[in-house]
């Protein structure tokens, strides 16, 4: 890839509510510690969302995210773009408003930009708060190890044939249907509820949508046992410092170190 690789934080100033722009910040860094040339915009919602090959979306309180949800979909980049092959990653308030539907404060239901086959209605329980530990699916992209994180919501989400779970939950709720389920993936789409920021503890997955990004390939490769062979672009370096995050909020979470587990075939 011989152009600047841009990256789009979507409406920071309606679904910035839990630090997710640093992801963007993460995805930027990775990339240019490796020397690509990196483009990244913070995507105020007063104006016309960009082209991008990456775009962030993040947490939000219920009114601003029925105003980013129309607005996303009046503007209509963001489904022009993920449809071309663009990667899309979206949390928590994001990840209800890339589905098909989700709820508003009074709990009506509002349409969402589409790009998963999932909806999202308020939950009847208490609110999920607390740290997550989650397994990747089997049919869940690239050998990802654990992933770790923390959410905060109300929602349910239900997912739908055209989508597969990101992750199997081993600590916390996740979508909350009673699927044991977290997060949903969709070609170069994923949503979760996973705050942290998520790719500041997973830096294994920020690699793989750099990837994505950035390979002229396919957007899913056949996964093997070691992401690094997955990897088409990005090459691996010195990660000890996000492996010593990893290890420490696994730890602090199941009690055991589990920062290296793969998932099982």
């Amino acid at each position: 890839m011989t152009a600047p690789l841009r990256i789009a934080v979507v409406y920071p100033d309606l679904l910035g509510t839990y630090g997710d722009g640093g992801n963007g910040l993460i995805l930027a860094r990775r990339a240019e510690w490796r020397g690509f040339e990196v483009v990244l915009t913070q995507a105020t919602s007063d104006a016309a969302l960009p082209e991008a090959d990456i775009y962030c979306l993040g947490g939000g309180e219920d009114g601003p995210q029925v105003r980013a949800a129309r607005s996303l979909m009046e503007d209509g980049t963001l489904a022009r773009r993920a449809a071309a092959g663009a990667v899309v990653l979206a949390v928590c308030a994001g990840y209800q408003i890339v589905g098909k539907t989700f709820p508003g404060a009074d709990g009506a239901l509002h349409e969402g930009v589409g790009l998963l086959d999932i909806a999202t209605a308020k939950g009847s329980g208490p609110r999920a708060v607390g740290e997550v530990v989650g397994e990747p699916s089997d049919d869940a992209p690239g050998a990802l190890p654990a992933l770790t994180g923390f959410e905060n919501h109300g929602g349910t989400t239900t997912l739908g044939p055209g989508v597969t779970p990101l992750a199997r939950v081993l600590h916390g709720v996740g979508n909350g249907d009673g699927s044991g389920t977290e997060g949903a993936v969709s070609g170069r789409v994923i949503g979760t509820y996973l705050h942290g920021p998520l790719l500041a503890r997973n830096p294994a997955l920020a690699d793989l949508l750099l990837d994505w990004a950035l390979s002229e390939g396919p957007a899913a490769h056949a996964p093997s046992d070691d992401l690094a062979s997955d990897l088409v672009v990005v090459a691996a370096f010195d990660d000890s410092a996000a492996d010593a995050l990893r290890e420490e909020r696994l730890a602090a979470t199941t009690g055991s170190r589990r920062g290296r587990m793969r998932r099982r075939r």
